[in-house]
């Protein structure tokens, strides 16, 4: 292979590999301001979790972006993950617990507060 072909065949796969580095480097960059987001919440206490606990977790969470891992939204995914945890009932109960994943009745209290109670009155037939 000649010195001109060599050099051909380079340009070649900077012009290739330059979008994919652009939208990877992007990424990154996204993700990075995430976790500095993120660890700015930890070092306030806005969290509503440990100072340790959260800087972990905000350190974890850029890993797994930085390996393209992380999942980000997916109301698909929260909504079949809360669902999932129904199975756990009585099959007479699942129904309603269901219904109350999905925003049926009334909801108090607060993840910072302990915890969420959520509740709905089924008439008796």
């Amino acid at each position: 292979m000649t010195a001109l072909h060599r050099i051909a065949v380079l340009g070649v796969v900077l012009v290739l590999a330059a979008p994919a580095w652009s939208a990877g480097n992007k990424a990154g960059a996204e993700a990075q301001q995430r976790y500095n987001q993120e660890r700015a919440r930890c070092m306030s206490g806005q969290s509503n979790q440990d100072r340790a606990t959260c800087l972990r977790e905000a350190g974890a969470a850029l890993q797994e972006a930085r390996r393209n891992r992380l999942e980000t939204g997916g109301g698909a995914n929260l909504e079949a993950n809360a669902t999932a945890r129904c199975e756990a009932q009585p099959a007479a109960d699942r129904a309603a617990c269901v219904q109350r994943i999905l925003g049926a009745g009334s909801t108090q209290g607060s993840v910072g507060g302990g915890g969420l109670i959520r509740q709905t009155e089924t008439p008796v037939k």
